[in-house]
């Protein structure tokens, strides 16, 4: 069997230019990285300003084991299906970080014959947005920094200093280190932190951002510290907005590649979804939905935190108005939920999928108080049996849900005809009455408190000290009204990665809560999230190599 690695090299490529062409975008509003990567223009995305929308569609799935499940892979192969069904689609996803491409779970370009290629450039480092970030928030470091050094004319309070440096990479040691050791001129002692890139507000702010200047105002209202009166102390006040803006000149432009079977992909913006939005960028959905009929996008890890902040945050903020959500299972995901470890989710286990499956059940329901109707799918493996599957039909279809078999990893597009028919029988018979979970103008607590006990399935939730007077306060500085962003583990509905299947009653803990002013809503964090994470003891990096031909090998 070939990995997804030899699949993707010895596929065949369009030149990008021949994949925009036919969805009307000219070689003028193009700009090339190469034959097969290209940003779309300013002034293209402008033009499209008067065209109708077309139908959104959000996959998101089931909490995952710890090497996921697929469902970037269901996004790909539900686009590819949907065009072979003669239908006019494009795929909006996520960029991978290269963290986990070194470290356990691999990428983010699908898999098997369902990818987005050139796959090594995406996951590597594609057309340089995550490197633009990370450059950008670490200038506005420098430049804090520099201010304290260089008198502190805004009175920061050293103690109280909250932007972090960041690095698109697993690195456990920069999560806690100190600054300015040396001399006097070296800079002013204090402790700092790193997170990883795709954690950074700067990566949310671009994200969520609608133009350039939308983009200037969220990165000026970044809070980077408090000042001796406990007053936040901005981006804007530190005059750092222009040169982080011309930094991300390019990176905000939407990056346009093609699948294995050349159906157009905008692959853009790739926060985590456990400890940020976890969603591709609005400005390639919104201009996804001007190109085509059907737009296919994802949202990170579970449907607890992906589709929750997808529904509550980007849709929100954004104007969004989703059509129809797809549910990705795997017969492994909700064995594993049942107790079996991963290891053994492979082998058939009834008693296991029959404890597992109320984890779908929950999700199922969750997506349902949105208002968005859903459709599920199980994404095929060889072992699966006939038994196993049929019981997750049952499960499914009496809760109201269209069902489909998906097996595009195996079959690309022709595997995935199955759900895209249903999808599109979902789009065609059952209407949207797509709402936020939450009222914005709740107390912060209040928020957290509903996605806690209502996609959770929480009893009550805990607020450590530190966090209930974090949560005061940004009440009084005027950020009570903003959503909320939970950062929790995906592998768990709680804040534990123990708690399997459908946890009720629990307690979740709020340990720590900060504003991102900029990106427009409130991070929680929960349980022992990190926000940089750490390299395992055999790492995937052990894997990879390259060579004399320049020919990269295990990344998959």
């Amino acid at each position: 069997m070939k990995s997804d690695i030899e699949i993707a090299q010895e596929a065949q490529m369009e030149p990008i230019v021949k994949v925009a062409g036919r969805m009307g975008i000219g070689e003028d509003d193009l700009e090339l990285y190469g034959k097969y990567k290209a940003k779309i223009s300013d002034e293209y995305i402008r033009s499209t300003a008067d065209k109708e929308n077309g139908k959104l569609i959000l996959v998101t799935a089931v909490n995952p084991t710890p090497a996921g499940e697929g469902k970037t892979t269901v996004s790909v192969g539900l686009g590819q299906a949907l065009c072979k069904l003669g239908k006019n689609a494009v795929i909006a996803l996520r960029e991978p970080s290269l963290g986990p491409c070194f470290g356990i779970k691999g990428g983010a370009a699908g898999g098997g014959m369902a990818q987005v290629v050139p796959m090594e450039d995406l996951n590597l480092h594609f057309t340089g947005d995550f490197h633009a970030i990370t450059s950008a928030n670490n200038l506005l470091a420098a430049l804090l920094d520099n201010h304290i050094q260089q008198g502190n004319e805004l009175n920061i309070d050293t103690r109280n200093i909250v932007w972090k440096r960041c690095m698109d990479m697993n690195d456990r040691v920069l999560r806690n280190i100190v600054v300015g050791l040396g001399s006097k001129a070296d800079g002013y002692v204090r402790e700092d932190h790193f997170v990883i890139t795709v954690a950074s507000e700067v990566m949310a702010v671009l994200c969520l951002a609608t133009d350039m200047q939308d983009l200037k105002e969220r990165l000026s209202r970044m809070v980077v510290a408090y000042n001796l009166s406990g007053k936040p102390v901005t981006a804007g006040d530190l005059k750092a907005v222009g040169a982080m803006a011309a930094l991300l000149k390019d990176a905000i432009r939407p990056n346009l590649i093609q699948t294995l079977e050349h159906t157009p992909a905008l692959v853009h913006g790739g926060p985590f979804a456990n400890i940020a939005h976890g969603c591709n960028s609005v400005i390639a959905t919104k201009t996804a939905l001007k190109m085509a009929d059907y737009v296919v996008t994802e949202a990170g890890f579970g449907a607890d935190l992906g589709a929750e902040k997808f529904f509550d945050i980007k849709c929100r903020t954004s104007g969004l108005k989703p059509d129809a959500a797809v549910l990705v299972a795997t017969l492994k995901a909700l064995k594993y939920n049942g107790g079996v470890p991963k290891a053994d989710v492979s082998k058939p286990n009834m008693e296991a999928l029959k404890k597992g499956i109320v984890n779908l059940e929950k999700h199922i329901e969750n997506l349902q108080k949105f208002g968005v109707p859903v459709v599920v799918t199980l994404n095929v493996f060889t072992a699966d049996t006939q038994e196993e599957l049929d019981s997750g039909r049952s499960c499914c279809e009496e809760r109201g849900c269209e069902f489909a078999l998906c097996e595009v990893w195996e079959k690309g597009g022709e595997g995935g005809r199955e759900l895209a028919e249903k999808v599109l029988h979902t789009l065609e018979t059952k209407e949207s009455h797509y709402a936020p979970l939450y009222d914005v103008n709740d107390t912060l607590k209040h928020k957290i408190e509903i996605i806690a006990k209502e996609i959770y399935g929480a009893g009550s939730v805990n607020f450590a000290p530190a966090a209930s007077k974090q949560l005061s306060q940004l009440e009084k500085l005027g950020y009570g009204k903003l959503p909320v962003c939970m950062a929790k583990t995906q592998y768990s509905l709680s804040d534990n990665p123990d708690l399997l299947g459908r946890p009720e009653g629990f307690e979740l803990n709020v340990r720590e809560v900060y504003v991102s002013a900029g990106a427009g809503f409130v991070v929680v964090l929960t349980g022992s999230v990190m926000t940089m994470p750490g390299l395992s003891k055999n790492p995937a990096a052990y894997s990879i190599d390259v060579d004399e031909n320049g020919r990269i090998t295990g990344l998959f």
